[in-house]
């Protein structure tokens, strides 16, 4: 069954609920909460999707999330993704959010953070791999690699926005 989302306008506001699907298909917005998460050494998590995975199946992501539920915030939506996909719990802050149009479809994204242990149990079903990358070496990385489309602009702005934070 698919997801359903509440469908949004640009100033982020509740305009209903729709399957998730139906928003791709259409191009509406909806809520989008993805996390980049750092061990205590600063290392970045990197991951590989699963071939399972309806979209982007085996292209490399820096953020882990998905699709907001109706009714949840960005954080609990991250929370959520942080748990079903890694296995941990954590506490995800939030950062700023967007209107990202580098995905399949246009959606309001979340950009989170949080420091999560190096130990991490990945969902076989959604992570293929995973490894924990300096920012010198997830720069070549994302050169290299073969990226989810929106990988690349959600982590610019993510660097764009912790180097303006004291």
């Amino acid at each position: 069954m698919d997801e359903l989302v509440e469908r949004v306008d640009g100033q982020d506001r509740v305009l209903g609920v729709v399957s998730r699907r139906e928003a791709i298909r259409e191009g509406w917005l909806h809520r989008v909460a993805v996390t980049v998460c750092r061990d205590e050494r600063g290392r970045i998590l990197v991951h590989r999707r699963s071939e399972q995975v309806s979209r982007f199946p085996g292209l490399y992501e820096v953020e882990v999330g998905g699709a907001a539920n109706v009714g949840e915030s960005y954080e609990q939506a991250a929370a959520r993704e942080l748990a079903e996909e890694l296995g941990i719990r954590a506490l995800p802050r939030l950062l700023f959010t967007f209107i990202n149009r580098s995905g399949l479809s246009p959606h309001w994204l979340g950009m989170h953070e949080a420091v999560v242990p190096d130990a991490v149990v990945p969902d076989p079903d959604e992570v293929a791999w995973h490894g924990w990358l300096t920012e010198p070496e997830l720069g070549s990385a994302l050169l290299e690699w073969r990226f989810t489309p929106d990988s690349h602009e959600a982590f610019s702005r993510y660097l764009a926005f912790r180097t303006t934070q004291p």
